[in-house]
């Protein structure tokens, strides 16, 4: 073992010590583990002072922000809703034929009957004018702010930290801040849905822009171009494809906002039916309205990608405006055609209610009949799960063991069992697997045992704190104390550790087979087949809509936010295996095969040890998609810093809520920090950077 290796094995180890140290002197010192309110620092209270004097001297700016947006919304809602639906049918579906051709443009067309064909098209209109209005000034916006980054290093430090807290704090914590200024209505939920979706067109314009070739850049230059000249007419043409895949992006984070802005906006949209529907817990018309969603962000996603991956097509100087525009043309000659008729024929100016299908009692009796059917299957899982995962990791096998939930008392004979095969286990692993191996499998024993819950704090502070070192040198380690610290003196550290219970297991288990789905995916297309439209589902389902059926097959509690959580953190895990796997480079394959390598040992000695950066980024997603879910899983009655935020929602405490929201975020960051150190520290060890 070498020297810095060494060096590491001792401090964990003695680490490990501390905290079996603190826990055995959890009873003389309670404050090691739970950590006194006396020490708390009344943070809530000043941010509640602090908004509150804002709110009296700003109310003018904002209120007249809000009329002045309030008028071109209720207009191109107001246009939306006048065109007859085939023409709006129409001119999206020649969009998208332009954009990729046939099989977009029968996608898109099917969606769209889809909307009209349930019943859902005035609320889709609705939807589609809160998009139509927030992505145009989230790109405006993502685009000046990101050519200010570009152009000031020391802007872009702080643009980048800002646009890290708005990807995580959750949504609903931001909404306390919007509502108290700008009060209830659509305009709310337009800058609401704003300023989630600018955040990935100010990154994608950033490094659009730092990507253009310095031969360029100089050719330019050399053409005599101004500094104006230079940056429209040389920079952002060279940097057009990426700063498109930020469109795309916002165009998606903008779906993403229709549910929560309907929340506060109360206009009757599509997410204003869902969210109805949740709340009476219906599952077949909550799936029904979410499929909308799903359709029309699919449906904006891949046509706003196919334009900004598509190459420049050339064009002769003698072709004439029809030839370069005919698709335009072609719209416009059918919509105006489409208008005339719908005058005369009644069904094409509104669709009769008649003609409608609207399957929801069928999905409801079919979900019913699981549940009677299946009853006992459905209480042995979430039994097993909750007594014998959930609740040992949470508050520890020392609380959970009980006749009620085992079967049986945790005697002290008992214990030392543990403690006897829990020595054995960390022996075997250090014979077997090394170091590291053994150090991991006595933490994860000791948490088994006391539950991540009732660990010190000051061990798990430390314990942090070297990791951060380990990953990613001095920065992080500060980074991650200050962010604990935070938690800890604002008095959020019980909730916190329990949204870092809940979403630890979940982001494992959604890594685990996620990234067998993708394996599988990678190797065989026709799992690529099936898997890809459920991922899409799932990724662009309103958050909300994933948690019907579980709460209607599981009830509330836990168990169901896991499931949850699960259910929308495992795609990202599936994309970027099956991703990283399948571009690995020919020039290594090739090689291998040569050699003789089985298909078995080409995966995992070849492929995996390739591909492990890009899953290392799927952990890094995977974990940044479950915590954004912990504030919806909270809705089911989880306890958490997601709770917390919908406590001060709820009672319109500004302090509460973003003290919640902020300790979220800091997880996250952490969280994301580590992994991507931890990345890049592999992509180095196989020569990728």
């Amino acid at each position: 073992m070498t020297e810095p290796r060494r060096f590491d094995s001792l401090v964990w180890a003695g680490l490990l010590v501390f905290t079996l140290v603190c826990l055995a002197l959890r009873d003389q010192a309670a404050w090691l583990v739970s950590y006194p309110t006396e020490w708390v620092i009344p943070i809530t209270g000043f941010l509640d002072g602090l908004m509150d004097r804002f709110v009296e001297r700003s109310s003018w700016f904002f209120n007249a922000v809000s009329a002045g947006l309030d008028w071109p919304m209720r207009g191109v809602r107001a246009v939306l809703h006048s065109l007859p639906w085939p023409v709006i049918l129409t001119v999206l579906t020649f969009v998208a034929y332009a954009a990729s051709g046939w099989k977009l443009a029968l996608f898109s067309f099917l969606s769209l009957l889809y909307m009209v064909v349930v019943g859902y098209w005035a609320e889709s209109m609705s939807s589609l004018a809160l998009v139509v209005m927030s992505v145009p000034l989230a790109v405006l916006l993502g685009f000046a702010v990101g050519t200010l980054g570009y152009f000031s290093y020391g802007a872009q430090r702080v643009i980048v930290l800002i646009l890290d807290l708005l990807q995580t704090i959750p949504a609903f914590a931001y909404l306390l801040p919007i509502l108290l200024l700008f009060g209830f209505g659509p305009v709310v939920g337009l800058i609401a849905s704003v300023l989630f979706a600018f955040p990935p067109m100010v990154r994608n314009t950033m490094l659009g822009l730092a990507g253009v070739s310095p031969e360029v850049i100089e050719s330019g230059l050399m053409s005599g171009a101004k500094p104006s000249q230079l940056f429209w007419q040389v920079r952002v043409p060279s940097a057009l494809k990426q700063i498109l895949l930020g469109v795309n992006q916002a165009t998606m984070a903008a779906f993403s906002m229709v549910i929560v802005a309907s929340i506060i906006g109360g206009t009757s949209d599509i997410g204003w039916e869902v969210l109805q529907a949740m709340r009476k817990a219906q599952f077949g018309e909550s799936l029904l309205a979410g499929i909308v969603i799903a359709l029309m962000a699919m449906m904006m996603d891949r046509t706003s990608a196919a334009f900004a991956l598509a190459e420049k097509a050339e064009s002769s100087a003698g072709d004439s405006f029809l030839a370069r525009h005919r698709y335009l043309v072609l719209a416009g000659v059918s919509s105006l055609v489409l208008i005339a008729a719908a005058q005369f024929v009644p069904f094409l100016k509104s669709y009769p209610q008649s003609w409608e299908f609207y399957p929801a009692e069928l999905l409801n009796d079919g979900v019913n009949y699981i549940i009677v059917e299946y009853a006992g299957l459905i209480g042995l899982i979430k039994s097993l799960s909750f007594f014998y995962l959930m609740l040992p990791l949470k508050i520890g096998l020392e609380q959970t063991i009980s006749p009620f939930s085992w079967g049986f008392e945790f005697t002290a004979t008992r214990k030392t069992i543990y403690a006897l095969l829990a020595v054995a286990l960390t022996l075997a692993a250090l014979y077997r697997l090394g170091t590291r191996a053994a150090i991991t499998a006595a933490f994860l024993l000791i948490v088994v045992f006391f539950g991540l819950t009732k660990l010190p704090w000051p061990a798990l502070i430390c314990m942090a704190a070297y990791l951060g070192w380990q990953l990613g040198g001095m920065r992080l380690a500060l980074t991650t104390v200050l962010g604990l610290l935070f938690l800890l003196l604002a008095g959020v550290w019980t909730p916190a550790m329990l949204s870092i219970y809940l979403c630890g297991i979940a982001v494992v288990l959604s890594f685990v087979i996620g990234s067998g789905i993708g394996i599988l995916a990678a190797e065989f297309d026709s799992v690529s087949r099936f898997v890809r439209p459920i991922n899409d589902t799932l990724q662009t389902m309103p958050l909300f809509v994933i948690l019907i059926p579980f709460v209607m097959v599981f009830k509330i509690g836990e168990f169901t936010a896991l499931l949850a959580v699960m259910a929308y953190a495992v795609v990202p895990a599936i994309r970027y295996a099956e991703h990283g796997l399948r571009n690995v480079s020919n020039d290594v394959i090739e090689p291998a095969r040569a050699m003789g390598c089985t298909p078995w040992q080409l995966l995992w000695q070849v492929k995996m040890p390739l591909a492990l950066p890009v899953l290392m980024l799927g952990l890094n997603q995977t974990i940044m998609y479950g915590i954004a879910m912990l504030v919806i899983a909270a809705l089911v009655g989880t306890d958490g810093l997601g709770q917390q935020v919908y406590i001060g929602l709820g009672d319109g405490d500004f302090g509460v809520g973003m003290v919640a929201g902020i300790g979220m975020a800091i997880i996250a960051i952490v969280a994301d920090r580590m992994t991507q150190a931890w990345s890049k520290s592999r992509r180095e060890a196989f020569g990728m950077d």
